[in-house]
């Protein structure tokens, strides 16, 4: 089945993978793609509409990005945002300059007043709010546009040509900030694009399965499972696509959390296909003995991760295709626009060079995180595979400060289940971005009964965060961590103290090592 599709041409905007999951929340298919990008292989694509990104530069600069002319005479209807809205301006015979005063520039919430006859504000209030960034202004709108939303400051901060469907915004609809934001994405699709909505997460699985049948065609499929998200979804919908064609090697380093590595397992039993789990425990603690260094540790893991996978794979033997567990996001930062360069698998740090393989098959590569959980849920997949927060590839590892053995590792697993436990008991799970249980490496004095104990410290930490590029600590209830501090001391050996971590990132990062 072919989607109607939305082309993002992105012009340098921090906001062009927000713009394609705002429209894809909708219901239409959408995809980001440079500016560069040939007006032939764009004009191709067949889209129904085109949103123009924001971007960091000025449009009447000649170093600026720019865009071929003849795009607006596809007869497609576009949406610039911001620098696309200013770009559309410019190149279509309006002037756009730099705001002479400071009261022109816009940043930060702005109240906005709107002509709610026009088709892209049509149903809204007449006021809300908006998000607004820009400095440049447009002094002049091109011919054949009239105004159809103003601010204090500003009389054009939107313009609208509906003979052609061409509009322009000054300010940003894909963020939260902006009121009704996604009610005029929405109806920009669906009332000047009319969109048929034909984008759903069950079509999606069904069209993806029967492409990935006729691509494999009767080939064999190798794919390295670390029970996280990405890979596990790529192998539901291999499995689902192929069955016994596709070979899961599933690296069992003994670093997951309580009872992680039967839960994956588990996850897979209802599908034919080879699920190899290789029980590597011993092998990965013996490396790792004597290590108190974190990136000595992530690069001992990693390497012994590959080693461990060659092994296995020679043992599988050929194989005609090396699946990935690559998302959108990935395609979109690398811009990688062919399929067969490998992405470096995130547990390891790179995949062996010489397995045998004449094709990448990354099913995943179209999908966003959410869609991919979505995917997840549709297939089949349990709700703790699908719905896991985010986990280091050294797992465990960097979250027993110091040096790693089993005893720690087991201290430390029941210790995290108890806190992850008591946080979904009280809903909290869900409101968080992370939150985990780190053991330290210090030991203090206790009273526990009649006597003193001299055992290890336990560290909590929980986050919220957008992008995990920054990270405020979590407010938790102070009930809670008085629950979650009394099991674990009381159920958990070797524990006499529990700390809670309120440092936000930065200065500190989301994990301690």
């Amino acid at each position: 089945m072919k989607h109607q599709l939305v082309i993002v041409l992105d012009f340098g905007g921090q906001y062009n993978q927000l713009i394609a999951r705002r429209v894809r929340d909708h219901g239409v298919y959408c995809e980001v793609k440079p500016y560069t990008t040939p007006l032939d292989e764009l004009r191709a694509m067949d889209p129904i509409g085109i949103i123009f990104t924001g971007g960091p530069n000025s449009v009447y600069l000649e170093s600026s990005p720019h865009v071929d002319p003849a795009i607006f005479t596809w007869g497609v209807p576009i949406l610039g945002i911001c620098y696309g809205c200013q770009l559309m301006a410019h190149t279509l015979g309006g002037r756009v300059t730099a705001a002479q005063e400071d009261s022109a520039r816009e940043y930060g919430k702005t109240a906005t007043y709107f002509e709610t006859g026009c088709r892209l504000f049509r149903g809204l209030p007449e006021t809300s709010v908006t998000w607004m960034s820009h400095g440049d202004y447009m002094e002049k709108v091109p011919e054949g546009f009239t105004l159809a939303a103003r601010s204090d400051a500003c009389p054009n901060v939107a313009i609208a040509d509906e003979e052609r469907g061409f509009y322009g915004v000054q300010f940003h609809p894909e963020v939260e900030h902006t009121q009704y934001g996604g009610d005029m994405l929405r109806n920009f699709l669906y009332e000047v694009c009319h969109a048929a909505g034909d984008w759903t997460m069950g079509d999606y699985k069904r069209s993806a399965v029967a492409s990935l049948r006729e691509k494999i065609g009767d080939g064999r499929v190798l794919l390295a499972l670390s029970g996280g998200v990405d890979s596990s979804v790529a192998a539901a919908l291999l499995a689902e696509a192929v069955g016994e064609q596709l070979t899961c090697v599933f690296v069992d380093h003994g670093l997951m959390r309580k009872n992680e590595g039967n839960e994956v397992e588990q996850a897979f039993s209802k599908w034919a296909m080879n699920f190899i789990r290789v029980d590597a425990e011993e092998r990965f603690l013996a490396k790792l003995a004597g290590v108190d260094d974190p990136e000595r540790k992530r690069k001992i893991i990693g390497e012994e991760f590959i080693r461990v996978f060659e092994e296995e794979a020679k043992k599988v033997g050929a194989v005609d295709y090396l699946a990935q567990g690559t998302i959108y996001p990935d395609v979109i930062e690398s811009g990688v626009g062919n399929a067969a360069v490998i992405k470096s698998h995130h547990n390891v740090g790179g995949l062996p060079d010489y397995v045998d393989f004449k094709e990448i098959v990354e099913p995943l590569r179209l999908l966003f995180k959410d869609e991919v959980r979505r995917l997840g849920r549709e297939l089949g997949l349990p709700e703790y595979l699908v719905s896991r927060q985010p986990f280091p590839g050294p797992g465990l590892a960097i979250r027993v400060i110091g040096e790693v053995t089993k005893d720690k590792l087991d201290i430390l697993r029941e210790a995290d289940a108890i806190f992850r436990e008591e946080m979904a008991k009280a809903g909290e799970d869900k409101k968080l971005s992370q939150f985990f249980a780190a053991l330290t490496n210090m030991r203090s004095v206790g009273v526990m009964g009649d006597g003193r104990t001299y055992d290890y410290a336990l560290a909590l930490r929980a986050v919220n965060t957008a992008d995990f590029m920054t990270a405020d600590w979590a407010r938790i209830p102070f009930e809670l961590l008085d629950r979650v501090s009394v099991r674990i001391v009381n159920e958990v050996p070797h524990i006499n103290r529990v700390l809670y971590d309120i440092t936000s990132k930065p200065p500190a990062t989301v994990e301690f090592e």
